[in-house]
């Protein structure tokens, strides 16, 4: 066998233990086994092959998330670099009453900004001038991530093979552009059921969410699927993710942008 079938037949594997979960609700173990701890190429081929089957069964991306760009979280995580995941239209709940508990294994909540983008980002060098002038508008954002892995016993390699970790999203009502909205100055609070649970700021993400969406910008072109106009861009959380139990309310509040809320099905509603 060789090495190019063993790895196209690491990444079958993870992928259809990663399906499995999602189907069944039912965690599962790491695909590191499979695929490794580490390695990006395999890691991002496991997501891609599950991102081919999403589109497959009709679903519509979206924008990406990028994940783990705050130090908080990646010492949660024991991970230490950032990694991104693809969204899907049915992943945004903004319209919805109630998040709806029975499609999440083991959720948590983290606040972000969400950039909406007015240009492509598939040339020049993409750094944070140039993403800032691709920048439409930016809104306040919970993103209630969520593992297919049990326990969230996850190394870098098994977040990214799982869609980096992706559940689904919120967006506040508000929405500024850049003229008027500085992501690096913004603060955050996150609160449950009107208890403070988590706190930062702009800076936490990557040192500024437009590099953050700069490294973004040029790693998707990298791996051939540049950033286009109209996409949905999560930030990465400018604070601690929190573990998020059915029939809570979840509010953050980020200055510049207001509040953003989502209220999750309670046992009743499941």
């Amino acid at each position: 066998m060789t090495q190019a079938t063993r790895h196209n037949d690491a990444v079958t594997k993870a992928a259809e233990r990663l399906q499995s979960a999602a189907r069944s609700g039912v965690p599962c173990r790491p695909v590191r086994d499979l695929i490794g701890g580490s390695d990006v190429a395999l890691a991002y081929a496991v997501q891609q092959r599950l991102t081919e089957a999403r589109l497959a069964d009709g679903a519509r991306a979206v924008g990406r998330k990028i994940g783990l760009t705050s130090p908080v979280v990646q010492k949660q995580l024991g991970v230490d670099r950032p990694d991104f995941g693809v969204l899907f239209d049915d992943m945004d709940v903004s319209a919805l009453d109630l998040v709806p508990a029975d499609r999440l294994l083991q959720p948590k909540v983290e606040a972000e900004i969400a950039f909406i983008l007015g240009a492509d980002l598939a040339d020049g060098p993409l750094d944070a001038d140039q993403v800032r002038g691709a920048v439409e508008v930016a809104v306040a954002a919970l993103e209630i991530v969520d593992s297919r892995i049990a326990g969230w016993d996850i190394t870098f390699g098994d977040t990214v093979a799982d869609n980096a970790s992706s559940g689904l999203f919120v967006l506040g009502e508000q929405r500024l552009g850049l003229a008027a909205f500085e992501p690096v100055a913004a603060s955050m609070r996150m609160y449950l059921d009107d208890e403070l649970v988590s706190e930062g700021s702009g800076a936490a993400c990557l040192g500024d969410p437009l590099l953050a969406l700069a490294w973004l910008a040029r790693t998707a072109r990298d791996l051939g699927e540049p950033l286009r106009a109209g996409e949905v861009v999560l930030s990465g959380a400018l604070g601690p993710m929190v573990p998020v139990p059915a029939g809570a309310r979840v509010r953050a509040e980020i200055s510049g942008l207001g509040p953003v809320t989502a209220t999750f099905s309670g046992k009743e509603e499941r």
